[in-house]
């Protein structure tokens, strides 16, 4: 059986970030990290999962988690 893993974009609007540091502390593969500033900095966009967790929780609505269409990997 073949696997496909998916692959995400990840967006920040550092207009509306405070840096309140929830995004990347939820975050369970670290694809998101504290940067300057305590403002997040994308990691690895290549270890986020989709789970959004850092888009539902984000009390400024600043992070957008976007599918990337036909670039999955086989695993």
């Amino acid at each position: 059986m073949v696997s496909l893993k998916k692959h995400y974009l990840v967006k920040f609007n550092y207009d509306l970030c405070k840096a309140c540091g929830i995004c990347y502390t939820v975050c369970p593969t670290q694809a998101i990290r504290k940067g300057k500033g305590n403002a997040p900095v994308i990691a690895d966009e290549k270890a986020c999962i989709g789970c959004k967790q850092c888009e539902r929780l984000c009390p400024d609505f600043a992070i957008d988690i976007i599918e990337k269409e036909g670039e999955d990997d086989h695993v």
